[in-house]
């Protein structure tokens, strides 16, 4: 489970994430939506305790920066960053080091089967490709078996065998019981999985809904994420809708 309350992160003068508070229950998808700049990205770094804020972040009903919260806690970043002298193979390792992990590498053969990196193994980071970059950084996040799943865009840059095999794993690991956050504007990736949906405009939760919400209306994700986001636009212009 993951809870915030009342998040609040600046930069500066710049208000990034303005006193933001939900919950992602335990066996829930919950997506994280909004245009460029609204806070998506901040928000989950600081969740995954990579940012400092305002506020308070519980992990399984602990504080996020604790030890043992981080170790339920897999995050898949926007950009992958690999170490450049690191084989693909090696990134397994330094994870399975890292969380003290062991009979690991079974479970690491199967990601790199199923993610289409077992002929990539011995490629060094710098020679991966942008997506093979990012297949990496999400076997990587899922080794360690975490309850907790922080993707921030991870479809951009995958093809589509990839992008499919990240649908299917991100629900097989909601139904084992994972508290699962993706923060995306390819709303079109999340439509026949999601189960809750917080709009981020401007570092504020503009809209809240969950997927019985939208099924008892005439709404759809992504007809109600252009309608918040261009109601604020035209309101902000002076303009009738």
């Amino acid at each position: 489970m993951i809870e915030l309350i009342n998040v609040t992160k600046k930069y500066g003068k710049l208000l990034a994430n303005d006193n933001i508070s939900f919950r992602v229950e335990s066996g829930e998808i919950s997506i994280l939506a909004g245009p460029n700049g609204a806070g998506k990205s901040t928000l989950i770094k600081s969740i995954a305790g990579l940012l400092r804020f305002q506020g308070k972040i519980l992990i399984n009903g602990m504080e996020n920066k604790t030890n043992a919260a981080k170790k339920s806690l897999g995050y898949i970043p926007e950009t992958p960053v690999l170490y450049e002298m690191l084989t693909a193979w090696e990134h397994m390792e330094f994870v399975a080091r890292a969380y003290s992990l062991v009979d690991w590498k079974d479970y690491a053969e199967y990601l790199f089967e199923r993610f289409e990196l077992a002929d990539k193994k011995k490629k060094l980071g710098s020679e991966l490709s942008k997506g093979m970059q990012q297949k990496v950084s999400i076997c990587c996040g899922l080794l360690p078996r975490p309850n907790i799943l922080l993707f921030d865009e991870p479809f951009v840059g995958l093809d589509p065998h990839a992008i499919k095999e990240l649908k299917n794993t991100i629900v097989e690991q909601r139904n084992q019981g994972a508290s699962v956050i993706i923060s995306t504007h390819m709303l079109d990736s999340v439509t026949d999985y999601w189960d809750t949906t917080n709009i981020l405009v401007k570092g504020k939760i503009a809209a809240s809904r969950t997927r019985e919400d939208i099924a008892g209306s005439n709404e759809d994700l992504e007809k109600l994420f252009f309608e918040i986001t261009e109601g604020i636009k035209a309101s902000e212009n002076g303009e009738e809708r």
